[in-house]
């Protein structure tokens, strides 16, 4: 009888530079690890290798004029608006940087009170003390500081709104702020527009409201594992809880 579910282990690896061969790389850390650990590797044990290294090793990426240039060829305009844009400093900031370049106005829609994967402008309870609906009330940046004040992120110090506000000036483009969970909440300030979520794209309607997930691909997927039903019935509470909204009728 198995006693042990899946486990996530985090494997060290020396310095990627561009050129090297990744695949030896990972696989002796790998070896080594399991050695070290005492680990038994079994057929169908995964090894996810973070993009941002394979990008490295191929030299396959683009610096902030690529995106710059890019963003230029595609829109051909002045103005654009951006939305949904995570809060991080190491990710999208870099991309920023280079949409900034490639505009003179921008207008950022920031979802409320967290960005897709979780990352919090203020605390969710300042919603009910306030009196503000995350689905239906669209915020200036000038209300949003009236309501929110200058809220920084609890682990790393910095207020996005405030980082992402300089880093577009610095680039010489104006960004103009709007917080909703409406992405058509742009549409009256600009046609050109740029989705800059991910995780959550599919999941997500037009009105900001959660979109059923595809039954059959779940189904799909869980028919490869050892309990299809349970597993299926697992996700499904998994999505009532992230996604309340699709299960609670008016």
């Amino acid at each position: 009888m198995r006693t042990v579910g899946t486990t996530s282990r985090g494997v060290r690896c020396p310095v990627v530079r561009e050129g090297d061969d990744l695949v030896k790389i990972v696989t002796d850390a790998i070896l080594a690890c399991g050695e070290e650990q005492g680990l038994t590797f079994h057929d169908r044990d995964i090894v996810a290798v973070t993009e941002a290294v394979v990008a490295r090793s191929q030299g396959n990426y683009a610096g902030v004029e690529d995106i710059a240039a890019d963003c230029r060829a595609k829109f051909g305009a002045d103005t654009v608006a951006l939305t949904f844009p995570i809060l991080s400093r190491n990710r999208i900031a870099i991309c920023l940087k280079g949409i900034a370049k490639a505009f003179k106005k921008v207008y950022i829609l920031m979802s409320y009170p967290s960005d897709e994967v979780g990352n919090h402008l203020f605390d969710e309870d300042l919603l009910d003390e306030k009196g503000v609906n995350p689905w239906s009330d669209v915020l200036d940046e000038a209300k949003y500081r009236e309501l929110f004040g200058y809220e920084k992120h609890p682990f790393t110090g910095v207020d996005y709104v405030e980082y992402y506000g300089d880093l577009f000036r610095a680039e010489g483009c104006e960004p103009v702020f709007l917080f909703g969970n409406d992405v058509r909440a742009v549409l009256p300030y600009t046609k050109n527009v740029l989705c800059c979520d991910i995780h959550a794209r599919d999941f997500v309607g037009m009105s900001g409201q959660a979109r059923p997930i595809r039954l059959e691909a779940v189904r799909a997927e869980c028919d490869r594992t050892d309990d299809p039903e349970g597993n299926f019935q697992k996700v499904m509470l998994i999505e009532a809880v992230l996604f309340p909204s699709r299960y609670l009728k008016k």
